[in-house]
């Protein structure tokens, strides 16, 4: 049964909404909060990726708006590293989307789902850094324990 199933009940009957029937509705658990912060990730990447060439003339090899994707292909290092760290944000966010919503879906225990979320944030953050670092195997190991962590958010909402 959906949630909006007792609204519209009551709605097709012409009963009155009063705050507390749709407030439940709006509420945002942590594991939602958790989908938007991961959906920032890759901007936060492409930050750090430019760190300190806005504003650089283009010959001092500062930034090219025009060209962002041919300047982020010349980039070497740090700055490198942190392009893939975006660009493999942007492949891991459909999963955990996906697996957040799946979970939410099925009825998961909230406090899990939400704890487990967190955590898949936290270790994507500790991924970027440790990208950005390059510190290779540790990345590895840690991109491992958030996949983990993914599909156990997609089967805590399985009975």
């Amino acid at each position: 049964m959906s949630i909006w199933a007792p609204l519209l009940t009551r709605w097709s009957i012409g009963v009155e909404f009063t705050k507390d029937d749709v407030m439940p509705v709006l509420h945002f658990t942590l594991a939602y909060w958790c989908v938007l912060v991961a959906a920032m990730l890759p901007i936060v990447c492409a930050g750090i990726s430019k760190w300190r060439q806005f504003g650089k003339p283009l010959k001092e090899g500062g930034f090219d708006n025009r060209h962002p994707r041919d300047w982020l292909a010349r980039q070497t290092d740090w700055r490198a590293r942190a392009n893939a760290a975006q660009a493999n944000s942007f492949e891991a966010l459909p999963f955990f989307i996906g697996a957040v919503v799946i979970a939410h879906q099925l009825g998961a225990y909230q406090m899990r789902l939400d704890i487990l979320a967190f955590v898949y944030v936290v270790l994507r953050l500790v991924y970027i850094t440790l990208y950005v670092a390059n510190q290779a195997n540790l990345r590895s190991l840690v991109w491992t324990l958030a996949l983990a962590t993914n599909i156990a958010i997609l089967f805590s909402g399985y009975r």
